[in-house]
């Protein structure tokens, strides 16, 4: 499976040197985090299989004088067959079910069929779990913030501390996801994660300004999983 990780060298510096620069003028910690994908989605290739094989034995109900022709057809015209046989059915069914299960490995194809709602909660789901890890209650103040980006799912997910949601609503990060998504489409991953660190910094900077004894508390560098 090819990567889809487009970050550089160059595009690792850009994004760090942004945090540094966002978090002069702030207490905010700013953590930045991309990933290739956030989720290898095996359940749901296994749940579209199994809804195509089910959907197969719908068709062979609603048609089975196409299968009976089909099966007559292979044994050379001598089966004499009136009603599909239970084996059938299931050779049928396995066909379907593994067939599309083993196309389903080609992972361009599985991200088509994932529906958008289920991408969103698993980006979300692991975004708030890397917070956790990285982030949550590292900071003396609650004041740390992590910016993620899911290349493959398309998404991007900004989840703060307390002291930031209890100041910050998060429609206010609305302009910094779409600076980044726009300059990731345009195939510029490192400029629009350093260009949404800026914004996510101006706001930092106007509810948590820069005080004087704030020691720097979480890596500036960009982390690449």
């Amino acid at each position: 499976m090819a990567k889809v990780n487009q970050f550089t060298p160059e595009d690792h510096i850009i994004v760090t040197s942004a945090v540094s620069q966002a978090e002069k003028s702030t207490d905010g910690e700013i953590v930045t985090i991309v990933t290739e994908t956030s989720d290898h989605y095996g359940d749901i290739a296994w749940a579209i299989s199994g809804l195509v094989a089910l959907t197969a034995l719908l068709v062979v109900s609603l048609f089975p004088e196409i299968y009976l022709r089909m099966i007559d057809w292979f044994a050379g015209g001598w089966t004499g067959l009136t009603a599909l046989p239970y084996w059938a059915l299931f050779v049928i069914a396995a066909l379907k079910f593994f067939g599309t299960r083993l196309i389903l490995i080609w992972k361009p194809l599985l991200f088509l069929l994932i529906p958008p709602p289920i991408k969103n909660s698993r980006v979300r789901s692991r975004a708030t779990s890397l917070f956790r890890v990285s982030t949550d209650h590292r900071t003396v103040g609650r004041t740390g913030i992590l910016l993620y980006l899911s290349m493959r799912e398309h998404r991007a997910e900004i989840v703060a501390d307390a002291a930031i949601v209890d100041k910050v609503a998060p429609e206010i990060w609305g302009d910094a996801m779409v600076a980044l998504i726009d300059l990731v489409r345009d195939r510029k991953p490192g400029e629009g994660m350093a260009e949404a660190v800026k914004q996510m910094g101006v706001v930092l900077s106007e509810h948590f300004p820069k005080s004087d004894n704030n020691p720097n508390e979480l890596p500036d560098r960009l982390i690449e999983l």
